[in-house]
């Protein structure tokens, strides 16, 4: 067994030691529509808007799948960065009408 197969482990004192089975990607726990997203509205430099969506509960694939959702039904551009959805302007309407279509509880947060 190679450095590569273990995972990195040198040595383990554990007599019962089994090495673990990466995952192919990250899950963050949770099913889809258990917790509800919220959809927030930030005001950046030069009185740009931002729709910005947290609380994503899943697979790594799936946030960024439903980022490029979201930027394609609204028409306007975004990304995701640290388990948030960035959308730009505001379209928080557009955006729980869309999340709550596809299975999602998704509700208006901020002032």
């Amino acid at each position: 067994m190679s450095k590569r197969d273990r995972g990195g482990l040198v040595y383990s004192t554990n007599p019962n030691f089994k090495p673990e089975e990466d995952a192919e990607e990250e899950e963050f726990g949770g099913k889809k529509g258990q917790d509800p997203l919220k959809v927030y509205l930030d005001r950046l430099g030069g009185g740009k808007l931002l729709s910005r969506i947290t609380g994503f509960v899943g697979k790594t694939g799936e946030i960024d799948a439903l980022g490029k959702l979201l930027k394609q039904k609204c028409g306007v551009g975004g990304s995701v960065k640290d388990r948030e959805i960035l959308i730009q302007g505001d379209h928080r309407d557009k955006i729980i009408l869309l999340l709550l279509k596809e299975g999602y509880k998704a509700k208006k947060a901020g002032g």
